[in-house]
């Protein structure tokens, strides 16, 4: 009798899901945690851009899968998924059509800061059966950066100011201010009260006095910045101070941002890393 009740309360209990299989991922910030968590068998295909290393860091390894023609949901379906990673800013008619397929759907919204990165291995981890995976990985991007923030104490923030083509900056609550708080810098636009992604405002940035210019790009971005006057005319810009992040370094969304942090760091700091 004892024998037949526990296994009577065997059945009762729930059981927990398996693991998916076929794992689609709709963004190059989702292609770079599924990567760095999933075994290589979960994996059904990345976004549509992961094999382009002009916007993705991860596009060597990203090349070993095959990639959605484009991000709409009859690109993802094809790969009949049982579990689709999305972001935020994901079309919101593709997620809908994806939601009405009855696919499970996991999207991820929060990427400001390293502990926004934190929050969403941890929901990939126990989405793809790896929750220690998930923390051995967070531990160490926490040791790297308190190496970094070690190597940094004490110094001076260099006043930054983001540049680029587009006629936009990044003030407080962007990844940028995440980028300038682990590098020792002061993004100017947050101090002078700007939120998120907003209109440069060009009559200003000579009274910001920023000491730098950040830029996202290659080399041939410092051209194309001479050609903007409101930064040709900064003494920043006059004097070489131009740090430019590779792009899909700088745009990152998950932890491979860390190396950003690094290379930032070295070039405003070069005194602490000889």
């Amino acid at each position: 009798m004892i024998r037949l009740l526990a296994i009577l309360l065997m059945m009762s209990l729930p059981f927990a899901a398996a693991p998916p299989q076929r794992v689609v991922s709709q963004a190059v910030g989702t292609d770079e945690l599924l990567l760095a968590l999933a075994d290589p068998g979960q994996i059904a295909a990345l976004s549509h851009i992961s094999h382009d290393a002009r916007f993705s860091p991860v596009a060597v390894e990203a090349k070993r899968f095959p990639a959605i023609k484009d991000s709409d949901a009859e690109s993802v379906l094809r790969f009949r998924p049982d579990l689709v990673l999305a972001a935020s800013f994901t079309r919101p008619e593709t997620l809908a059509l994806l939601r009405r397929a009855g696919v499970r759907l996991v999207v991820l919204d929060r990427f400001d800061t390293l502990e926004d990165v934190y929050a969403s291995l941890r929901i990939l981890g126990r989405e793809l059966g790896h929750e220690a995976r998930a923390e051995a990985l967070i531990t160490q991007c926490r040791s790297r950066v308190e190496a970094l923030a070690a190597r940094l104490k004490g110094v001076k923030p260099v006043r930054v100011l983001s540049a680029g083509i587009y006629p936009f900056t990044s003030g407080a609550d962007t990844t940028f201010q995440d980028l300038c708080d682990h590098a020792g810098a002061l993004n100017v636009a947050a101090e002078a009260g700007l939120k998120g992604h907003a209109p440069t405002p060009s009559e200003k940035l000579l009274v910001w006095n920023a000491e730098a210019l950040i830029a996202s790009g290659d080399q041939g971005v410092r051209a194309q910045l001479a050609a903007i006057p409101h930064y040709r005319l900064l003494p920043a810009f006059k004097a070489g101070r131009l740090v430019v992040i590779p792009g899909p370094m700088m745009a990152s969304l998950s932890h491979h941002r860390i190396a950003a942090y690094e290379a930032l760091a070295r070039a405003l700091h070069p005194e602490r890393f000889r």
